[in-house]
């Protein structure tokens, strides 16, 4: 008898135990004894283990998977403007007291006009932005002497500088911010310490004054961050003891506080296109529901206004080459040929598809804007202006998201313009500033975390090898792995997946992509998806730039030819080539701004910014009046 037949044996009687009687052993229990008998320590702990990882396998299949949390993306805010503060006056140290011998105070030498003039500030009483507060306590701290008051009267100087006050509105500001009285020509002579007092108090606030709109005028109201998560921009400081200090010394010092706008061509065409409009009046306005959606063949009764608006906005000759149709048309609603054929020639001439179908863009066109709408548009493109860089690189890229193009300058000029396509409604592309760094070509697409939470992550539920499938690689904490070992149902916001698509024909990236890093992930690209250009509101992407004509735009950032781009590209490698020099990059938003002509275009609102801008000028108004 062999050793497992003796150890059976040894089993059953163990199993019959002192009765006699045979009793059934469960098989589970005989296996356990078997496993006993047989198996070593080491063994048994293994299988032990593997049985608890099958029982936790089960359990996961069994448990319902996490709902899908989605990520979303920045949000509008309730604006908080500046607040104004108290300008503490009495901080501004005495000259007089500060120098002394042993225990003895030195006595000064004469009075001087200001510090006659001191008496004022324990009654003086003024508000100002928080910085102009602190700057001008330390300014006059260490200059003890007027700038805009010399004997008895203001000077010239101040003067000048008050008229470029009153005039803010012409360079988008509010001239009711910086508001100064000016003390009359006229007073008793024998009341000369009470003369010196309003002095001060004139030379106090027109400083306010001064430093206020060097603020205003550099870098804007309205602090965009403020506003959303959708700006990112670093505000600016421009020093305002120094900027005081040079305003003091210079030659022309209102020429010197107007310098503080922005520079450039763009800013001279909103100036100019602010003052025509406001010599203008509103003039007829057509009115069409906004939102009609007329297809030919169609009836809809706005149809009469639609007619009426071409017959006030069309051009002669679109109007002379369908004079019988116009003429003969008497307001029915039916949307036949010879009025398509009409709709389209407007639309010809107006830049958009000619296919007849009056949506939002044909519905902008018909309607326009009125002059009083127009305004508003330059005043906030003025402040936005503020946000970017005082002077705008000579070299440079410029997207404008409500265009929906993107240019770029060399030595101020534009030398290439082309269509693109901008984030969704609720995938908005940020508005910033950056530097372009570098090309890649025959790129990857690293599948930002929004779209695998709130897309792909719904399919891969039901379908976990849809990705490997697709070519598409997938890393779990940093390691490959294959799409159909995850357990997408444990998968969430920060678990660690990546997904990425490699080099392909059907790439989301097209052949090449243009970088500008950035914390939104945001960059210029190419695009399988050609059709989407020739669409007249392209706001379609997930928030990156879509380029229509890319490796033009790459061989401009480069300094190469179109040939030179297109012999990276068909190596089929993924490789990047850096700049030789960073090129600034305005990833913007306005809904007017000048062609390379100077002539100001208007476009829609495609993200509703300018609501939320207006509503944040409204919120400053309010704080500086209160």
């Amino acid at each position: 008898m062999n050793f497992k037949s003796r150890a059976g044996v040894a089993l059953i009687a163990i199993t019959i135990g002192f009765t006699g009687v045979i009793a059934p052993t469960p098989p589970a229990q005989a296996q356990g004894l078997l496993d006993l008998l047989f198996k070593t320590p080491a063994q048994r702990q293994r299988e032990k283990l593997s049985r608890q990882r099958a029982r936790q396998d089960a359990v996961e299949v069994a448990r319902p998977p996490k709902p899908v949390a989605r990520i979303s993306g920045p949000s509008y805010r309730t604006y908080k403007p500046d607040t104004l503060v108290k300008v503490n006056f009495t901080e501004i140290a005495d000259p007089v007291v500060t120098s002394a011998i042993g225990d003895m105070v030195l006595p000064p030498l004469g009075i001087d006009t200001f510090s006659e003039g001191r008496a004022a500030f324990a009654d003086l009483s003024l508000r100002a932005l928080p910085e102009t507060a602190k700057a001008i306590v330390e300014y006059y701290s260490t200059h003890p002497a007027y700038i805009w008051v010399a004997g008895t009267a203001p000077t010239d100087r101040a003067n000048a500088v008050i008229e470029v006050l009153k005039n803010a509105d012409a360079v988008g500001l509010s001239a009711d911010d910086y508001k100064v009285d000016v003390p009359a020509d006229g007073f008793d002579i024998t009341r000369g310490a009470e003369r010196q007092k309003e002095l001060m108090a004139f030379e106090m606030e027109l400083s306010v004054a001064v430093a206020d709109y060097i603020l205003d005028a550099t870098r804007g109201r309205v602090d965009p961050n403020r506003i959303s998560g959708y700006h990112d921009f670093k505000r600016k400081s421009p020093g305002l003891v120094e900027q005081i200090e040079a305003l003091a010394t210079a030659a022309d010092p209102a020429e010197a506080l107007l310098g503080h706008n922005p520079h450039g061509a763009h800013f001279e065409a909103l100036k100019a296109e602010l003052k025509r409009l406001q010599d203008l009046d509103d003039g007829e306005h057509i009115a069409i529901a906004e939102d009609v959606l007329l297809k030919p063949g169609q009836s809809n009764p706005e149809l009469a206004n639609v007619i009426a608006a071409i017959a006030l906005k069309g051009s002669d000759a679109l109007k002379l080459d369908n004079a019988l149709v116009l003429a003969s048309y008497a307001g029915k609603p039916g949307y036949d040929d010879e009025l398509v054929t009409l709709v389209k020639g407007f639309q010809k001439e107006a830049g958009l598809k000619p296919d007849g179908v009056v949506g939002p863009a044909t519905r902008r066109a018909l309607v326009g804007i009125t002059n009083s709408d127009k305004i508003e548009k330059v005043r906030l493109a003025m402040e936005r202006s503020r946000w970017l860089p005082g002077v705008l690189a000579a070299r440079r890229v410029f997207i404008n998201q409500p265009a929906y193009t993107a240019t770029y300058f060399n030595d101020d000029k534009a030398e290439l313009s082309m269509r693109v396509v901008v984030g969704s409604k609720s995938n908005q592309t940020n508005f910033f500033d950056d530097e372009i760094e570098l090309v890649e070509f025959n790129p990857y697409w690293g599948v930002p975390q929004s779209i695998i939470i709130n897309e792909m992550l719904p399919k891969l539920r039901s379908d976990p090898s849809y990705l490997d499938r697709l070519g598409y690689e997938v890393t779990a904490g940093g390691r490959a792995v294959s799409s159909s070992s995850v357990n997408w149902n444990a998968v969430g916001k920060g678990s660690g997946i990546g997904v990425r698509q490699p080099p392909s024909n059907g790439n989301a990236l097209g052949e090449l992509k243009i970088l500008f890093p950035n914390s939104h992930a945001i960059y210029m690209h190419d695009t399988p998806s050609k059709s989407l250009f020739d669409r007249d509101t392209r706001a379609l992407s997930h928030g990156c730039i879509r380029l229509k004509d890319p490796r033009a735009m790459a061989a401009k950032v480069l300094g190469t030819s179109v040939a030179d781009i297109g012999s990276y590209i068909a190596g089929g490698r993924n490789q990047q080539v850096n700049l030789k020099q960073k090129i600034p990059v305005h990833v913007a938003y306005f809904t007017a701004w000048p062609d390379d002509a100077g002539v100001v275009n208007y476009y829609a609102d495609v993200y509703k910014r300018d609501d939320y801008l207006r509503k944040a000028i409204a919120e400053t108004d309010k704080a500086r009046t209160s």
